[in-house]
């Protein structure tokens, strides 16, 4: 008994640091993803997101995945604009007109975690 639940109790701390170090933002998307600033030309597959200035680091997020989760909406376009789950994204570009802790995801990660009408989102990412 003693043992279940110190699992139990490790379980749910290691929960709430993850929800504890997620970040709050936002997330609009993009559709064209070749060039990027990080690749140039090369291909990186279509779940990919660009970083802001803080974030992107002169490059220094570059090939590093975050997880993003749809938490709400920007707008009153669309009232329900998350869909259940979480997308995996790499970093492969800079987002130039993106604000802090903003993200701009492929439309088809965009896609995964909401209605592409909403346009812009709240969200969390976390590095994965």
């Amino acid at each position: 008994m003693a043992i279940e639940r110190v699992i139990i109790l490790a379980l749910i701390a290691t929960s709430l640091i993850s929800v504890a170090s997620a970040i709050a933002g936002t997330a609009s998307y993009y559709t064209v993803y070749v060039p990027s600033a990080c690749y140039g030309y090369q291909d990186q597959g279509v779940l990919v997101a660009a970083a802001n200035r803080a974030l992107y680091n002169n490059g220094a997020a570059c090939g590093k995945f975050y997880n993003v989760r749809c938490t709400g909406r920007t707008n009153l376009g669309v009232l329900q604009p998350c869909k259940d789950g979480v997308v995996r994204v790499k970093i492969v570009d800079l987002c130039p007109g993106c604000v802090d802790n903003q993200l701009d995801l492929s439309q088809e990660a965009f896609s995964t975690i909401a209605d592409l009408n909403a346009g812009k989102i709240l969200i969390d990412y976390t590095p994965s």
